[in-house]
């Protein structure tokens, strides 16, 4: 294998992630959220791998309900990548098992990076040093892990143990350490250990046969997906059946635990897997008093507080160490260091208000957003934008009529037979029943305002009779 090999990243974006609600849920995980600055964690992830002296087009595997997204934000930062959807989350043996299937039908000897798209890494030139670095031990067949310099005996992180010596700064894995308590994290640091960041490259074919050996049966139902998958609107979607047959596991119990070709590269970029509000906090621009404000905050005799805040102001007065999230319906008030105290209420949240773990009043489509504004027992009022050239499914409802305000841009509206373009501060009226479709011919954001009245009205009221975006 030639040392000029272009390394195929891979990106895993199919995670949940509800450490950091409730700026992150279910529907718009954080993965997709602009957490520090204008780009999400998954953009910045897509650009660190971009360099096509060194890198191949990348693979990006993902779920059904997050492809939309995917789309969009590669298309914000002008990135093609090969889209893999899975048909359920099945962890990041199968997930990353898939991708190397995948990576392998693109080129035989392929040899992969499979990054989390939802971590930090502040120094570039320092990751990709050390992507060299995996280059020269994966090109003799490694499964290569980065392991990450510890800067405090964390006890978030499991930890490498570095072994003899292979080339370079490179070393063979003497084992790996679950998730430490404080005196042992301590320990481990002291010792020369590092923090397990959970991304690995590997040339395709090794990970699949370290697979192979522990659970063959899983390989050949992830092989039998891939060959057996279809496409749609571009993407690539794993065959169902085939898929559920593989276990679900993490790569780490399924192959690098049990491995004897693992090896590490220890790292310092300025790594961080934003794994709770306390590691924003530690990633954040702070003021004199340790303050980080992402939105509009003001701080009086308090330290070492970290607010997030969507629209409104928050203002603290006399608290220290503190986490205040605020978004359009709810607002997070915690400890900075207790994450686990956070998993805890997200859980119980689930049992008393399952939907606001779910999703945001902002729900995102493909064609664009809307917003509910106001609600009451017979009627709804939206805020709905159109991108330029998206189209809402031709469509009906059996319970609620419609009013549409165009408040910006143009809207083309069919009902029924009728098709009209709608101008600003003109308003057009969808009978209960009407068989209708709202599109944005322009080149501009389409804005409007929609008054909903009737006896039902669950988004369920939506029969969709054609859709470009093929959803049932």
């Amino acid at each position: 294998m030639t040392m000029d090999k272009r390394i195929i990243p891979l990106i895993m974006c199919g995670g949940a992630g509800t450490r950091l609600w409730p700026a992150s849920r279910e529907v718009r995980p954080k993965q997709f959220l602009p957490l520090f600055g204008a780009r999400s964690t998954f953009q910045d992830t897509l650009s660190r791998v971009s360099d096509a002296s060194l890198f191949d087009r990348p693979i990006v595997i993902t779920n059904a309900a997050y492809r939309f997204m995917v789309l969009e934000q590669l298309a914000e930062i002008e990135i093609e990548a090969d889209v893999i959807l899975e048909p359920m989350r099945r962890d990041s043996g199968p997930a990353i098992a898939a991708g190397a299937l995948f990576a392998q039908g693109r080129d035989s000897e392929a040899i992969v990076l499979a990054l989390a798209a939802d971590h930090v890494v502040q120094n570039n030139a320092a990751f990709i040093a050390a992507c060299r670095e995996g280059l020269v031990a994966a090109a003799t067949g490694r499964i290569v892990t980065f392991g990450v310099k510890p800067e405090r005996p964390a006890t978030e992180y499991g930890y490498i143990s570095p072994g003899e010596a292979i080339a370079g700064e490179v070393h063979a894995v003497a084992r790996f350490v679950e998730k430490p308590d404080a005196v042992k994290a301590a320990d481990y640091v002291n010792s020369g250990y590092l923090w397990n960041s959970g991304n690995f490259m590997f040339p395709a074919s090794v990970l699949l046969d370290e697979y192979r050996k522990v659970d063959a049966a899983s390989v050949q139902a992830l092989s039998d997906a891939v060959t057996n998958a279809g496409r749609d609107l571009g993407f690539v979607t794993l065959e169902p059946k085939a898929f559920g047959a593989a276990k679900a596991i993490s790569i780490d119990y399924a192959v690098m635990e049990k491995t004897s070709r693992a090896a590490v590269v220890p790292v310092s970029c300025g790594w961080s897997d934003v794994g709770s509000w306390h590691a924003v906090w530690e990633l954040s621009d702070k003021d004199a008093h340790g303050n980080a404000a992402h939105g509009t905050a003001v701080f009086e005799d308090s330290r070492n507080c970290n607010v997030t805040t969507d629209q409104a102001l928050v203002a603290l007065e006399g608290v220290d160490d503190l986490v205040v999230v605020a978004t359009a319906d709810a607002v997070l008030v915690s400890r900075q260091k207790d994450a686990n105290g956070l998993k805890r209420l997200v859980t119980k949240l689930k049992d008393v208000a399952p939907k606001v773990t779910e999703e945001h009043l902002k729900v995102h489509r493909p064609w664009g957003s809307y917003q509910s504004v106001d609600n009451g027992e017979r009627h709804q009022v939206k805020r709905i934008v159109v991108k330029p050239g998206g189209r809402l499914s031709l469509q009906k409802h059996h319970h609620r009529a419609e009013h549409w305000i165009v408040v910006r841009g143009a809207a083309r509206v069919t009902v029924n037979e009728t098709v009209k373009t709608v101008h600003e501060n003109e308003s057009i009226y969808i009978p209960m029943g009407a068989v209708h479709r709202m599109e944005n011919p322009g080149k501009i954001m389409l804005e409007l305002i929609e008054v909903q009245t009737g006896s039902y009205l669950g988004e369920d009221d939506i029969i969709r009779i054609e859709d470009d975006y093929q959803r049932s």
